[in-house]
């Protein structure tokens, strides 16, 4: 087999390898949206929005029990970041029920139970402590 077909070969491969890693990467990456009557907010690789409870303090969650429930988590061990966002932004807590949350310049990210599809900001401005992530 010809030397430049082997080499073809491995470099076909290594771009295929480098395309998988990107899309998992985007898999996990936390995006801008931008909407009428909200603005910009984050939200997560398939577009959910994410969101911050007013009532927390930086670095800690006060959303536990029935809260979570209508407030579920939002985690990833990696959060991979797009557009103008940056890395050293987000980081992540042990919540004293020993969950991980991710935050977002240490405010705890959330997902609101009532958003069932990509754009949904149905959490937004409920009981004015509960709202879009801004970037």
């Amino acid at each position: 087999m010809p030397m430049s077909s082997t080499f073809g070969r491995v470099m076909a491969a290594a771009a295929l390898g480098a395309v998988a890693f990107a899309a998992s990467a985007d898999h996990h990456a936390v995006k801008v949206a931008s909407k009428e009557k909200v603005g910009s907010y984050l939200t997560d690789a398939k577009g959910m929005t994410l969101y911050v409870f007013k009532k927390d303090p930086p670095g800690k969650s006060a959303c536990t029990a029935d809260c979570v429930a209508k407030w579920p988590l939002y985690y990833r061990e990696k959060v991979g970041v797009t557009g103008a966002l940056k890395d050293s932004d987000f980081a992540s807590i042990t919540r004293e029920d020993g969950q991980r949350q991710s935050t977002y310049k240490g405010m705890p990210l959330y997902y609101f139970a009532g958003d069932k599809a990509a754009g949904d900001t149905n959490g937004q401005a409920v009981k004015e402590v509960w709202f879009a992530a801004a970037p």
